[in-house]
């Protein structure tokens, strides 16, 4: 996959593309269905197929104090863009400039003027532009004077059979509420958090089970506070099952600020600090909670660690 950066000069002078827009977080089964589609008509025209997306998420810069919490970083977006076989990634700078930047003028300059748009696939009820006023009727009536075509898409519905289409906002929601199968289901993965794992308290050593504290960034989507079973992956690719904990471990804390991500590899020894990790979540286990003593964690946290290997090995 190319990832065009700079729109100064044409990517592909001398072909036409087959385009969809959005800031595609998370790149979840929806995503992927209309990128499909973006392939599939891409190969009809003979055209470049293409994902237009941001360098961060609208809502950052224009309410920042209401954005949602990313369910991706920059580098996985692109990963998981890259995995889908599409043939290019233009990804567009988001500032005040931008924010401010009418839909009619986004079309022109974006899709006509750099990409020599063919077709634009979007979800039918996509808005963009100052103030979201952008939609597929204005598409359609530029696109009448530009020389290119527009496909709205309904929405994937999931398939458990719940009145709500796949969105990242369903995703958000389920992991808001611990249920990690339903999010990887409408993922088509498992979730996953990136960080460097950092030097914490020491205390899970103490206690018998040494966990990876991993740094995670503070706009990322968080799964509710509890015990998951899951995955840790190491920079060296090497992958191991591991009990982990999100949240405030209100045992030996009354106030912390913000959730914590450690893992405790199982079978696992070695220094880790410093190296970046991925951590995915395949199962929910239990919600956190607060002990009386060390000695009921100590005998709570053996329980998460054999249940956490038993779902694993499966």
């Amino acid at each position: 996959m190319d990832v065009v950066t700079d729109l100064a000069n044409a990517p592909w002078p001398d072909r036409r593309a087959v385009i969809t827009i959005g800031a595609y977080d998370g790149v979840h089964l929806g995503h992927r269905a209309v990128i499909e589609h973006v392939k599939g008509r891409a190969a009809e025209h003979d055209a470049v197929s293409a994902v237009v997306t941001f360098d961060r998420h609208p809502a950052s810069v224009v309410r920042p104090d209401s954005a949602p919490r990313l369910l991706t970083d920059p580098d996985q977006k692109l990963e998981l863009l890259a995995d889908t076989g599409v043939d290019a990634c233009v990804v567009v700078p988001f500032n005040a400039d931008q924010a401010s930047e009418t839909a009619e003028s986004f079309v022109l300059r974006v899709l006509v003027g750099a990409l020599a748009t063919k077709l634009v696939v979007v979800g039918d009820d996509f808005h963009f532009g100052k103030d979201r006023a952008g939609n597929v009727d204005l598409l359609r009536k530029i696109g009448a004077e530009a020389d290119f075509d527009v496909e709205p898409l309904d929405l994937l519905p999931r398939a458990d059979g719940v009145d709500e289409p796949i969105s990242s906002t369903a995703i958000r929601r389920a992991l808001a509420g611990g249920d990690i199968g339903r999010a990887n289901e409408m993922l088509g993965r498992m979730f996953e958090v990136r960080g460097p794992v950092k030097k914490g308290d020491q205390r899970g050593r103490l206690l018998g089970f040494p966990t990876a504290n991993v740094q995670v960034p503070p706009d990322t989507c968080f799964p509710a506070d509890g015990v998951y079973a899951g995955w840790f992956e190491r920079a060296d690719g090497t992958v191991h099952p591991s009990a982990i904990n999100v949240g405030r471990r209100p045992t030996f804390y009354e106030h912390a600020q913000a959730p914590s991500v450690e893992a405790h590899l199982i079978d696992f020894d070695g220094d880790l600090y410093g190296q970046p990790a991925k951590v995915r979540f395949a199962h929910f286990l239990r919600s956190e909670r607060k002990f009386d003593g060390v000695d009921a964690l100590i005998a709570q946290l053996a329980t998460d660690v054999e249940r956490s290997r038993e779902l694993l090995a499966g």
